[in-house]
C-alpha cells in the first residue's frame, strides 16, 4: 500500500494510537488544513469522564483541534526541512459551543494565523457530522527539532 502525503503525516504524528485523534486529512495547504477524527464508543475516556451519560472532555477536542490544526499542517509546513518536527502546545482560545457524544464524528478546519521561527498560531473551527460548530478559537504551538 502506497501512502499519499496527507496520510504519512498522519501516520508519523508522534501520539500513540489511544491518543491519536486525526484519522484522515482531506485538504492540506501551506495556509490551511482540514482533517476528521470519529469519536469512537470504545474510547478510553468515555466510561470515566460521566459515567451514566458519556460526554467527550473539552481537553480532548482541543487536543483533537491541535493535532489537526497545529500538529498535521506544521508537519507539511517543515517537510522540506531536515528534521523530524516534535511539537509543543503553546497557547488555546477556544469557545465550546456544543458537546459531543461517543460515535461523533468531527471535522477540524484551521487556517495559518501565522508561522514565524517555527512557532504556528492558527485559527480553528471544530464541526459535527451535521455541520454544526462545537468549537472555534485560535491555538499556538512551537515545532521543535527533534
Amino acid at each position: 500500500m502506497i501512502l499519499d502525503d496527507h496520510d504519512k503525516i498522519v501516520a508519523n504524528l508522534p501520539y500513540g494510537d489511544g491518543f491519536k485523534f486525526v484519522d484522515k486529512i482531506l485538504e492540506l495547504s501551506n495556509d490551511h488544513v482540514i482533517g476528521v477524527y470519529r469519536f469512537r464508543e470504545s474510547e478510553y475516556f468515555y466510561k470515566h469522564h460521566f459515567n451514566t451519560k458519556p460526554v467527550t472532555p473539552g481537553v480532548i477536542l482541543q487536543e483533537c483541534m491541535a493535532q489537526i490544526g497545529l500538529a498535521c499542517l506544521g508537519s507539511h509546513l517543515v517537510k522540506e526541512r531536515a528534521i523530524k518536527p516534535q511539537f509543543v502546545f503553546t497557547e488555546a482560545h477556544v469557545n465550546f459551543i456544543n458537546l459531543v457524544l461517543p460515535n461523533t464524528t468531527v471535522i477540524v478546519s484551521a487556517r495559518k494565523e501565522y508561522f514565524k521561527f517555527n512557532k504556528l498560531k492558527v485559527a480553528v473551527q471544530m464541526l459535527d457530522e451535521n455541520e454544526q460548530k462545537i468549537a472555534e478559537g485560535f491555538l499556538s504551538g512551537m515545532i521543535l527539532k527533534g
